[in-house]
């Protein structure tokens, strides 16, 4: 195993289907291969372990108990590789304070550290309702998921780290707000469909990067995940730039970038970009 670089953080990409458990070992398989190139860190991509919608509920319900077996799954390979695991998103039935939620999930991204410490909870605000000219055709993620309030940022290896899941690109309100709270690098893992994804993923991924001057870590799924489900792939990283600095193709995949805080610092000092707006 490689010797671990702080600053090394690298995107999953998977084509989770419908089997809980062959979506976890492929999981365990690509951040044992992270933690092989140095990794720090490692970023999933939304629904890695639960894709079927209608399995969402129920799994959540079991996952109220930190020791869900998703959750404890993360503990698990977080401990034993040594990783910092941003855990792409899992369905939760409770919010943030405890409460129950009955009827429906949050789609949650939890950050597990290298000692398997829970150490932040990013709920997904902006959901997914929309038509699509695809073989799913209508995608309304709120019959099943409630959306989340906070905006969350957290202390990582690699830096401190904004969160921010799939739908959320389209908001770039929200990315503004985490680099009002220092970030220095956000994780979007992310389910974009094939032909959404074809349109708008490299646009808008390299759009939110140069307006905010920080790195972006882009975990998708990346394949036919079902017979109506096809995503786009494409996990990329890129710098404060807007570069793309390292990407994917669709099925499975790791690709992984030492995250340059000192170009991060360049590119913001060379061009500054307070808000004149109040």
């Amino acid at each position: 195993m490689a010797e671990q670089i702080a600053q090394r953080v690298a995107a999953l990409q998977m084509v989770s289907g419908h089997d809980l458990q062959a979506n976890l070992k492929v999981a365990k398989r690509l951040m044992q291969t992270a933690r092989a190139t140095g990794a720090s860190t490692v970023v999933l991509p939304e629904n890695f372990a639960v894709l079927n919608t209608r399995q969402m509920v129920a799994q959540g319900q079991r996952e109220v108990d930190d020791d869900g077996e998703i959750r404890r799954f993360l503990r698990q390979q977080a401990r034993a590789l040594g990783l910092c695991i941003v855990a792409g998103s899992l369905p939760l039935a409770s919010r943030p304070d405890g409460s129950a939620i009955n009827d429906r999930v949050r789609a949650s991204c939890l950050v597990v550290d290298a000692q398997g410490h829970e150490s932040a909870r990013y709920d997904k605000i902006h959901l997914f309702d929309a038509r699509v000219d695809d073989s799913h055709g209508q995608y309304r993620e709120s019959d099943t998921f409630e959306p989340g309030e906070q905006v969350v940022a957290v202390e990582t290896p690699a830096g401190r780290l904004g969160l921010s899941i799939c739908f959320d690109l389209r908001f770039p309100e929200l990315f503004r707000r985490l680099r009002s709270l220092g970030v220095a690098w956000v994780a979007l893992p992310a389910a974009f469909t094939q032909h959404t994804g074809a349109a708008h993923w490299h646009t808008l991924l390299r759009a939110r990067a140069i307006e905010n001057q920080f790195w972006l870590v882009a975990a998708g799924q990346g394949g036919q995940n079902d017979s109506k489900r096809r995503t786009y792939g494409h996990s990329l990283i890129v710098d404060p730039w807007g570069q793309v600095v390292a990407e994917a193709g669709e099925g499975e995949a790791v690709i992984f970038a030492d995250l340059d805080h000192q170009l991060t610092e360049r590119v913001r000092g060379n061009m500054v970009m307070d808000p004149v707006l109040k």
